[in-house]
């Protein structure tokens, strides 16, 4: 099992996801970024801002996507 940060995943906090793959993790962020939303959080829909922008470039995000999972796979198992 790994962990990432949301800040890891280009959010705003240091809430832990914990997974056996990226793709686990990735669901845990999303969710919690929609919690974040409801609860209007400055930080949180600022990062969700970025990130927005960042989809709207597919190359951008893909390579996004592709560093973070690199990232996940260079941590080690706990």
């Amino acid at each position: 099992m790994k962990t990432m940060t949301c800040k890891q995943l280009g959010g705003a906090c240091d809430k832990g996801f914990h997974g056996n793959t990226f793709e686990e993790i990735a669901e845990q962020s999303k969710q919690h970024a929609m919690e974040m939303h409801q609860q209007q959080d400055k930080a949180h829909l600022k990062a969700m801002a970025d990130m927005s922008e960042l989809m709207q470039d597919s190359a951008a995000m893909k390579q996004w996507f592709t560093s973070k999972k690199k990232q996940f796979d260079s941590l080690p198992d706990k």
